[in-house]
């Protein structure tokens, strides 16, 4: 009758091993560098381009690690549309966007209206250690936008959910 009982035993040892394993918590934060595009000419023909970075760093805290995939987000900015985004100089607009790439046929959005959400991952972050995912931003004013002379800017919400 013995040997049925340590079967069951190592049986149980086996299953709660798995419950028994280090805990990981990851805290992660975005930065993001502006989009400077200097002095927009509207009598050019050729659109106006320039580029940012977006850096989300996760740290770790704990025991053990984690495998991280962090998704990000951009708002509408003053605009509230990602078909075409607004800088405003009082209330003057000129009219841009913010692509993930040079081609500028998807623009970095959260998934609606037209626009493309991004990721990065998965990744480890170990306890006590980070890691970090890095990406550019790539901005395009339209050319030939008869606009009044202005400091024009807009506000950009960044969003990481991990």
């Amino acid at each position: 009758m013995r040997v049925p009982h340590s079967i069951a035993a190592a049986g149980l040892s086996a299953l709660l091993a798995p419950l028994a394993q280090a805990a990981t918590t990851v805290n992660c934060t975005a930065s993001a560098g502006g989009i400077a595009f200097g002095i927009y000419n509207p009598l050019s023909a050729v659109a106006n381009a320039s580029t940012g970075t977006l850096k989300v760093t996760c740290n770790g805290s704990g025991t053990g690690s984690a495998n991280v995939t962090v998704n990000v987000t951009l708002s509408t900015g003053l605009s509230g549309s990602y078909a075409t985004r607004k800088m405003f100089a009082g209330v003057n607009a000129l009219n841009y966007n913010i692509y993930w790439s040079t081609a500028y046929n998807q623009i970095i959005g959260d998934g609606s209206g037209g626009s493309f959400a991004g990721s990065a991952g998965p990744f480890v972050v170990t306890a006590g250690g980070s890691n970090f995912a890095t990406g550019t931003l790539y901005g395009l004013i339209p050319a030939s936008q008869d606009v009044a002379p202005g400091a024009y800017s807009d506000v950009i919400t960044v969003t990481v959910t991990y």
